[in-house]
């Protein structure tokens, strides 16, 4: 098979699809990888490396989408890719599709194989293509909060941790997934104040027996959220629905009665967003101000550390990539379960139900 890995071309996107280890594992195999020229450097890799390793360096995206059957990437196509795209391509990559409807429906109308990365799922439920950049995004979140809640960044002026006989920030976490633990983690450390909110009860008493009383555990309704986001000095929405759009739990009235100076951070910004007020921002400007509230919302988080997150992420995703270049996707998807949940469009049809469902789009089962 003949596998192509384009140059991000998503805003401060620095991540690349493929790392050196990918490319020799996949001509060892007998496969043909071409990498457009640059697309590494920015977590540090080299066209030189590349070449060094196996792969055939090309100028351009055009070059890459034209002459491969698979398409290795870190984000959704931009609409400047969309015709790049050819019909029978699989593509294969951050989708999130249930917020973006003119994405899915230019990947519907290219008849491309859309295989999402995060909603890759084997039988115990976990997410393993999500979970490092989860993990990424949620040290990121508490990081970037204690960052703008400085007073020369427009915040109130506090120091997370607070220091001794001064208040402690507090800080509210919304889902206590991969990315409510990382970011909970680095909030404890930083001695904050910290709640964490989930419906889930065997997952909140799990983050309880780590993190013992130095974090309070909430079960999440209508009402936990409203006094704890009132009262918060920074918020962290960290709420997953898999391949779903996020449900809006924190609402304009909320937001508007913190106190002002506080920050909001929405990992789930890239699935619609769990904040009322919140909409995608970016790296080159990735905050705004509601009600005297900052919000930073940007979808691709993990683009601003590329080393670390490019490594994390190619860890998860070259064995599937490895099992579709040998089997084809047909093949693959049959063998393996947790594969298969991955197809969301297949020939022109939406595979995914509830991408379908959020989107107000036609579903069929997907046919081998």
């Amino acid at each position: 098979m003949i596998i192509g890995v384009p140059k991000e071309i998503k805003n401060k996107e620095n991540r690349v699809g493929m790392v050196i280890a990918g490319v020799r594992a996949l001509t060892q195999s007998g496969h043909q990888v071409l990498i457009q020229s640059g697309a590494g450097i920015g977590a540090g890799i080299t066209d030189q490396q590349y070449a060094a390793s196996g792969a055939n360096i090309v100028a351009t995206a055009k070059d890459v989408y034209s002459k491969s059957e698979m398409i290795v990437k870190v984000k959704e196509p931009l609409p400047e890719e969309y015709d790049l795209l050819k019909e029978g391509q699989i593509l294969y990559t951050y989708l999130h599709l249930a917020a973006e409807e003119k994405l899915t429906r230019a990947l519907l109308d290219r008849k491309i194989i859309g295989i999402a990365y995060e909603t890759i799922q084997p039988d115990d439920g976990s997410l393993p293509l999500l979970a490092p950049m989860s993990a990424v995004a949620g040290r990121m979140a508490t990081q970037i909060g204690a960052t703008y809640l400085q007073k020369d960044n427009g915040g109130k002026g506090m120091l997370l941790g607070g220091v001794t006989g001064v208040q402690r920030a507090n800080v509210v976490i919304l889902g206590a997934g991969v990315v409510g633990m990382h970011a909970a983690k680095i909030a404890v450390g930083l001695g904050a104040n910290v709640s964490i909110l989930d419906i889930n009860l065997d997952r909140l008493e799990y983050i309880s027996d780590i993190f013992g009383n130095t974090i309070q555990t909430l079960y999440s309704n209508a009402e936990q959220i409203e006094r704890t986001v009132v009262n918060a000095d920074l918020v962290i929405s960290a709420i997953l629905v898999p391949g779903a759009k996020a449900p809006k739990l924190v609402t304009k009235d909320m937001v508007s009665r913190m106190q002002p100076g506080g920050v909001i951070i929405d990992v789930a910004v890239d699935q619609g967003g769990a904040v009322e007020t919140c909409h995608p921002t970016s790296h080159e400007h990735p905050t705004y101000v509601v009600d005297n509230i900052i919000h930073y919302a940007v979808p691709n988080m993990p683009g601003a550390v590329p080393r670390t997150s490019t490594y994390a992420l190619t860890n998860v995703t070259l064995r599937y990539a490895q099992m579709i270049a040998n089997l084809g996707w047909k093949e693959a998807v049959t063998k393996d379960t947790a594969l298969r949940k991955g197809v969301n469009i297949a020939n022109g049809k939406l595979v995914y139900a509830q991408v379908a469902k959020d989107l107000g789009l036609p579903f069929e089962p997907l046919k081998l």
